[in-house]
């Protein structure tokens, strides 16, 4: 994820977004693009309160319906937005920062591990909130969940050390004899 959104070069092949070629773009064009990007870990700014780290994702463009639209999506952020997002719960954060990369209205959507340290009443709100995002977009999702990652996606890859061990359908990934084998060796 780090190579598409152009923190890492690549390493071979070529990154493209919306049918041009971002390789050697800087980050901030392919957000223009329509990139956006939820780290694993820091993905708010912690000092800043709830509403400023919502301004940064409106930087891009400014759009006071995209605003209601995110606040909507996660109405606990809208009683949040004098806070500081840094005394945000873990599940919070990760509404915040999802949030965040939906006000610059991205095509493609990056999301590392969203459901990491958060509870497990709040990981089935944000799964829900990314099967229906997944009908407008497209969300690329790294996570360790798999009954959520298989819930939300339409096609699903496992890897092994790196290598691309199964892919398909979802359903087919769910149902594979040898998932099992490389999800608990």
């Amino acid at each position: 994820m780090k190579t598409i959104v152009g923190e890492l070069a690549t390493a071979s092949g070529a990154v493209m977004i919306a049918g041009r070629e971002a390789t050697h773009m800087r980050t901030e064009r392919r957000v223009r693009l329509g990139l956006g990007y939820v780290p694993q870990e820091f993905a708010v700014f912690g000092r800043l309160s709830v509403r400023e780290n919502l301004d940064v994702g409106m930087l891009v463009k400014r759009d006071s319906a995209g605003l209601d639209r995110v606040l909507a999506m996660f109405p606990k952020l809208r009683s949040r937005l004098n806070q500081t997002a840094g005394t945000l719960s873990g599940g919070e954060r990760k509404m915040l920062a999802i949030g965040r990369a939906l006000l610059a209205n991205p095509s493609i959507l990056l999301l590392d591990e969203p459901t990491e340290g958060v509870w497990i009443g709040v990981v089935e709100e944000i799964a829900e909130r990314l099967r229906d995002l997944a009908k407008e977009i497209c969300i690329v999702l790294v996570e360790q969940h798999l009954s959520l990652a298989l819930n939300v996606a339409n096609q699903a890859y496992v890897l092994d050390r790196g290598r691309v061990v199964l892919e398909g359908a979802s359903q087919e990934i769910r149902d594979h004899p040898k998932l099992l084998h490389y999800l608990a060796p």
